[in-house]
Parts: structure tokens; C-alpha cells; sequence
């Protein structure tokens, strides 16, 4: 009797075990249903969606948003000097020279009177564009350079790369002070020679870039396509050749503003009484002991500029870099 029992319990066995799959299949659909709509809602909810890359960086580096506040001062006085500057920058008051900072004169006055706040933001305008022309100047030389020596054979290669090594046997600035002595002084002419001294820099890196552009998988599939030379140039071997340009951009143009400013202080840039940063920094070394602010403020914006520009370059190059794992 007992074994007829044991043997019909081991015969409804594994239906009871179906069974209690079943049940327990039942009870977990809802709650992975559950889970399945809560993570859908979160993903939708725009306070816990993934914030995009550049926001996260740029929320650890408190230095880089200083410096993007900074730049944005500095265009502003690019733009409209004389919505930012409180008065004239060449407006001479001799009864108010060598004032101190104050509420009246942010950054005081100088050796004539004038306000030298308004100079330093009038004299952003000046220093930013001859940087700005500068870069433009050595990045179009530097590209032509680098697109003739990793596009033109290997004759054209030694050739450019011998010449770019020559350019190079000469410091920049030594080589934007010998052109200064040809074109003369002037805003024009220091931006002409820094931007022409910067060209071997430029050419260098392009010409880097220009080779392992035209190594990589997508030129050799547009020639296996049967692309013309002319058609792979302009839409993959420029373009990709371009797009690193944008840090490298930024990067020049504080070196190019340094330089620039260099050429001033040496009496090589823009004449005075031209409000500009290089020539005032020399004004004011005349009288450091006197009125320190004269000569004070002028060498701080060009050193936070070039400290900007070096930090908001290298947050852009970090951007641009491919991420990990793709």
C-alpha cells in the first residue's frame, strides 16, 4: 500500500513541478514588466539621462569654464569695445594722471591720464585680431606645406621637409623680427611676420596629419572605388585633415597674441599712443616704481590670455579625440 502511494506521489510529481514553474514564471512577468518601464522612464526623464561627454569634462574642470569666461569677456570687447570700455582710451586728463585703482578708474590711470581699463579692452581688440590674423596666416601656409610633402611623392616630401627644417634653424620670433625690419611696424606688418614665423610649426603637424589621412581605410576604399585624385582630396583627405585644426586653432592664437605683444614691447608692433597690450606693457615699465598698475594689467591679460587659450585648445583636443572602444 505504502509503495503504491510512493509510486503515484513520483508520478504527479513533476506535474506539480510544472505547475509551480509556471506559477513562478507568472509572478516574475510583472515584476521584470516593472523593472522593463522603470528603466524606459528613466532613460526618458531628462534629469537622469546620461549627460553628453563634453558637459561631464567641462564640469570637472572648473579652470576651462574660468578660461570660456574669460574668452567670452574678451570677445565681447572684440566686438563692441566701447559697450564694455567705461570712456575714450585716448582721451588725455592730466590733472587725473597716476590715479590708483578705484571705483572711478577700475585699473587706475596711466602717465596722460587716460583710463586704463578702457585701454586694456580697447587694446583686446588690437592684440586678438593681430592673433586671429596671425593664425589664420601660418595655419594657410602650414596646410599648402602639408598637403604638398604627404600628397606629393617622395620628391616633394624631402623637398618641403628640408625647407620646413630650414624655417625651423631660425627661432619664430627671431624670424618675425627680420620681417618686421622688411614690411615695417604697424599692427598689419606684426601680424603678417608672427603669422609667417609660425608657418613651419603649422606645416609640420599638417603635414603628420596629411600622411595618416591618406593611410587610413576610408581613402583607400574611395581609390578603390576609382575616385579621382582631385575628388579624394576635397572630400575625405581635407576634411579629415581639417578637423583637429580646431584646437590647434585656439592654441595659436595665444601664442600668436604673446608674440604679437613681444614685437609691441620691443617697439616693432603698433605705434603709441595705439591702445595695445605689447606697447603699453613697454609704457608702463617707465614708471613701475611710480604706478605699478601701468604696466601691471597689460602683462596679466596677456598671460591669462595665452593660459585661456592653452586650456580651452586642450579641452576642444580632447573633445575631438576618437573615444575608447570604437
Amino acid at each position: 500500500m505504502n509503495a503504491v502511494s510512493k509510486t503515484a506521489a513520483s508520478a504527479h510529481a513533476p506535474g506539480a513541478a510544472a505547475a509551480t514553474t509556471a506559477t513562478d514564471a507568472t509572478n516574475a512577468a510583472p515584476a521584470t514588466t516593472a523593472a522593463a518601464t522603470t528603466a524606459a522612464a528613466a532613460t526618458s526623464d531628462p534629469r537622469t539621462r546620461p549627460r553628453p561627454r563634453w558637459v561631464r569634462d567641462l564640469a570637472a574642470q572648473p579652470g576651462t569654464i574660468l578660461a570660456i569666461l574669460f574668452a567670452l569677456f574678451l570677445l565681447a570687447a572684440l566686438i563692441a569695445p566701447n559697450l564694455v570700455a567705461p570712456s575714450d582710451p585716448y582721451a588725455v586728463d592730466p590733472a587725473n594722471a597716476f590715479q590708483k585703482p578705484g571705483l572711478a578708474h577700475l585699473f587706475g590711470t596711466d602717465q596722460s591720464g587716460r583710463d586704463e581699463f578702457s585701454r586694456i579692452v580697447w587694446g583686446a581688440r588690437q592684440s586678438l585680431w593681430v592673433g586671429v590674423l596671425a593664425t589664420l596666416i601660418g595655419v594657410i601656409g602650414g596646410l599648402v606645406l602639408g598637403l604638398i610633402a604627404g600628397l606629393g611623392g617622395r620628391i616633394a616630401d624631402a623637398v618641403t621637409s628640408r625647407f620646413i627644417e630650414i624655417l625651423f634653424a631660425f627661432p619664430g620670433l627671431l624670424l618675425a623680427l627680420v620681417l618686421i625690419v622688411v614690411l615695417g611696424r604697424g599692427i598689419g606688418p606684426a601680424a603678417v611676420a608672427v603669422g609667417i614665423g609660425s608657418i613651419p610649426g603649422y606645416a609640420r603637424i599638417l603635414r603628420g596629419q596629411v600622411l595618416q589621412v591618406r593611410q587610413s581605410g576610408y581613402v583607400e576604399a574611395s581609390r578603390a572605388l576609382g575616385w579621382s585624385p582631385l575628388r579624394r582630396l576635397r572630400a575625405t583627405v581635407i576634411p579629415n585633415t581639417l578637423r583637429p585644426l580646431v584646437a590647434i586653432l585656439t592654441l595659436g592664437i595665444g601664442q600668436a597674441v604673446v608674440w604679437a605683444s613681444a614685437l609691441g614691447f620691443l617697439g616693432l608692433g603698433a605705434e603709441p599712443p595705439t591702445a595695445e597690450w605689447g606697447t603699453m606693457l613697454a609704457d608702463g615699465r617707465s614708471y613701475i616704481q611710480v604706478a605699478w598698475w601701468i604696466a601691471f594689467f597689460p602683462g596679466l591679460f596677456i598671460t591669462v590670455t595665452a593660459l585661456s587659450a592653452t586650456a580651452i585648445g586642450h579641452f576642444l583636443q580632447k573633445q575631438f579625440e576618437p573615444k575608447k572602444g570604437r
